[in-house]
């Protein structure tokens, strides 16, 4: 049953929002943003701006999956496919790329951008059966690409599927939650469930950016999270997002704070672009 905004008469989403913290989360994101997108240089040169960071952000999404290349290898390179780092690199640009041009089929269908997103991560289906979609029955993980998350055991196909099609119904439904919640749950579910055999942290860091672009946050793009995820530390952010598969009051308002970090830490990474590009020192 829905109310007339269209939303279900229960909004799970909304009662995250005032988990202790969260309020303060917002308010401080809202702010790190709105300065980004008032500084003079985002008038001129605003897709600079977004360029560059769709490259910190996808550097940043490929260090926390095991690539760890400094930005200017990541500019200068363009050989991406081959095997191992370089080809981790590569899915990371590749699905930071796409997020744009899936807002649309994302607010009618979130899964089919999922499963779109994980076969541009793993750079097509180049014979693998399992690519762009949910992993079935007896199915693992690549931990390399997608390390454990400490004391979460990977949850069986069946609990995936379900919950996949749970969170794609609250999508589409939408929420009054605060967007910085509901890319904080989509980001938080993706990981907690491991849904692919690979790529899955590249697809929950993009999917991140989809809900942050999409929800008018961050419309331009210019504020990319995965850096302040990557800023934070791998151990640290395995940590939140441990306290996020917990279900717990103090856990998801732990990892909603430390999505919330993120996008500042993003947010700050742009501002100093336009400092630099201000000085012409870029």
């Amino acid at each position: 049953m829905s109310n007339p905004a269209g939303r279900p008469a229960e909004d799970p989403l909304a009662p995250l929002a005032e988990l202790p913290g969260v309020a303060e989360a917002v308010e401080s994101v809202r702010k790190s943003v709105d300065r980004v997108y008032r500084h003079r240089v985002m008038r001129r040169r605003s897709a600079e701006i977004r360029s560059e960071a769709a490259l910190r952000g996808a550097r940043a999404s490929a260090a926390l999956a095991g690539a760890d290349w400094a930005l200017e290898e990541v500019r200068r390179r363009s050989d991406f496919g081959v095997e191992g780092e370089a080809r981790t690199v590569g899915g990371a640009l590749r699905v930071t790329a796409e997020c744009g041009q899936l807002l649309s089929v994302w607010r009618q269908s979130p899964l089919r951008v999922l499963a779109r997103l994980h076969l541009v991560a793993a750079g097509g289906a180049g014979g693998n059966e399992a690519v762009g979609r949910p992993r079935l029955a007896g199915e693992s993980v690549d931990s390399t690409r997608d390390p454990a998350v400490p004391g979460v055991p990977l949850p069986d196909a069946d609990e995936v599927a379900g919950r996949l099609d749970g969170l794609g119904r609250l999508l589409v439904a939408g929420s009054s939650a605060p967007a910085l919640v509901t890319a904080g749950i989509v980001h938080g579910e993706i990981l907690a469930l491991r849904p692919f055999r690979s790529h899955n942290g590249l697809v929950a860091r993009a999917a991140e950016r989809i809900v942050l672009i999409g929800s008018g946050l961050d419309p331009k793009a210019v504020c990319p999270s995965e850096v302040g995820h990557a800023e934070v530390g791998a151990a640290d952010y395995l940590e939140a997002l441990a306290g996020y598969a917990s279900g717990t009051p103090e856990g998801m308002a732990e990892w909603l704070a430390h999505c919330g970090k993120a996008v500042e830490l993003g947010s700050r990474e742009s501002t100093a672009v336009c400092e630099a590009l201000q000085r012409g020192a870029a």
